[in-house]
């Protein structure tokens, strides 16, 4: 977690070096030359985490005008300049503010105070297991009715494919059946269920010289459309280091906050496995197929979805080795 801290007096500037030097991060003396609603505008757009080490009243109107979701705000913690409290402020589950709060609060001996219901009560939230699962959480709207569930002493009907260590939870059912309340799934799904999207796919891309961003993009839907894929579920790309320079490739990883990896004719032939062979591929790039090799080059993990063709384009989707755990 990429993490900024602020103080406002030597104590609390102290203070903030001691937890930089533990978790990593820059330190700012708020004053006249870093006035604090400067400071936080640009933190807030480009941290993980904020650390405010003053009065809890100061951090709350200082991030208030920068909230926006509790998707995307960063996580905001609060520590007293005398060390003995840690207080999460936003983004408790999903961004991490209380995890956060509570290693603070290790590091100093200090106490975490940590307000939301499940976490008072040492009950399983299930945001807050998705966010350490490296799952992206599809419908933030539906956590309040999966929380409240276990907050009323019920059980939640978790669907998940892959094996989960460690004790499972008391208040956690796991099922099989489509109809649950919530669902670790790589598929676009029309149901109520809260859905828990493991972000582990990569796009395998082999494409024509100057194929353009629409035509990528056109195609992409188009592949999500007919396998049902998440789109939430895809981080990267990857391709021939042909490829690396394409301008519609290029434009079209940009557009989705992906980077582009490409791998050179030799290292794509060398990796093991069973994949699709085109001689008209070997003949133009040297190596009998793109797409499939180098998103599994790329993943570290093993073919989903087999050469797919599109008009000028081929995909190839590899998902990546994905571990869940019940402790967290």
């Amino acid at each position: 977690m990429t993490l900024a801290f602020a103080a406002f007096t030597r104590r609390g500037e102290d203070l903030a070096r001691r937890l930089a030097e533990q978790f990593g991060g820059s330190v700012t003396r708020i004053d006249k030359e870093n006035p604090l609603p400067v400071w936080t505008a640009q933190q807030f757009s480009e941290k993980e985490g904020l650390v405010f080490v003053g009065a809890v009243g100061i951090a709350v109107r200082a991030v208030a005008p920068h909230l926006r979701h509790k998707t995307t705000d960063p996580a905001v913690v609060a520590v007293d300049e005398g060390g003995r409290f840690a207080i999460p402020l936003v983004s408790g589950h999903l961004g991490g503010a209380n995890a956060l709060a509570q290693a603070v609060a290790a590091h100093l001996g200090a106490i975490p105070v940590i307000t939301t219901a499940t976490d008072g009560r040492g009950l399983f939230a299930v945001d807050s297991w998705a966010n350490a699962q490296g799952c992206l959480v599809k419908e933030p709207e539906r956590i309040k009715w999966v929380s409240s569930k276990v907050l009323d002493g019920k059980q939640i009907l978790l669907r998940c494919p892959w094996p989960i260590s460690g004790e499972k939870p008391e208040e956690v059912s796991l099922t099989e059946e489509e109809a649950c309340d919530a669902a670790v799934t790589l598929y676009q799904e029309e149901n109520t269920a809260l859905h828990l999207i493991p972000k582990a796919l990569t796009l395998g891309v082999g494409c024509r010289k100057g194929t353009s961003q629409a035509a990528l993009e056109s195609a992409y839907q188009a592949l999500l459309t007919e396998k049902n894929l998440a789109p939430e579920a895809f981080v990267q790309a990857a391709s021939i280091d042909l490829k690396a320079n394409e301008p519609g490739l290029l434009a079209f990883c940009t557009d989705h906050s992906w980077e582009l990896k490409t791998y050179s004719a030799e290292e794509l032939s060398k990796l093991p496995g069973d994949f699709t062979p085109s001689p008209f591929v070997a003949q133009v790039t040297g190596v009998d197929n793109v797409c499939e090799r180098a998103a599994v080059r790329a993943s570290g993990g093993h073919l989903l979805q087999k050469k797919w063709k599109g008009t000028g384009v081929t995909f190839a989707v590899a998902l990546a080795p994905v571990h869940f755990d019940w402790r967290w």
